[in-house]
């Protein structure tokens, strides 16, 4: 995957389940994910916008799962950070003379859209409950 933020997201939820309803600060996250803190803050954001955490404010702040990890399906949280095809496009317009290069663009999207649809099936199998328990 050409992104880190699922990665990164789901190394967030796995912590604050870890932290069994306490409070957990980016600066932590940070130091176990080994990114600057700010990168945290912007996808806890993200994962409170879409109902996943919930965070406190002020000296003592941080941030706890919103819901039971049981709850949380892992293709929702996938797509709650996909920004961009998992597979990659064309840097570059193909060639609208060729015969491949007219049609390109539109078998790769289709062959693109199953393939993310397969994942995102996959992933919605799961919970990050299923999850986590690979690390007890």
């Amino acid at each position: 995957m050409s992104n880190s933020r699922f990665p990164i997201s789901l190394h967030i939820l796995t912590l604050l389940n870890e932290a069994k309803g306490g409070v957990v600060s980016s600066e932590y996250l940070a130091g176990s994910i080994n990114i600057n803190p700010v990168l945290v803050r912007k996808e806890i954001m993200n994962l409170r916008k879409h109902g996943f955490v919930e965070s406190k404010e002020g000296k003592g702040g941080g941030s706890f799962l919103a819901k039971s990890a049981k709850d949380i399906n892992l293709g929702e949280v996938y797509q709650s950070v996909r920004s961009s095809n998992v597979l990659g496009q064309h840097k570059n317009g193909p060639n609208p003379k060729c015969p491949i290069g007219r049609q390109i663009n539109q078998h790769l999207d289709s062959l693109y859209s199953n393939a993310e649809n397969a994942l995102i099936a996959n992933l919605s199998k799961q919970t990050l409950a299923d999850f986590a328990s690979a690390f007890d």
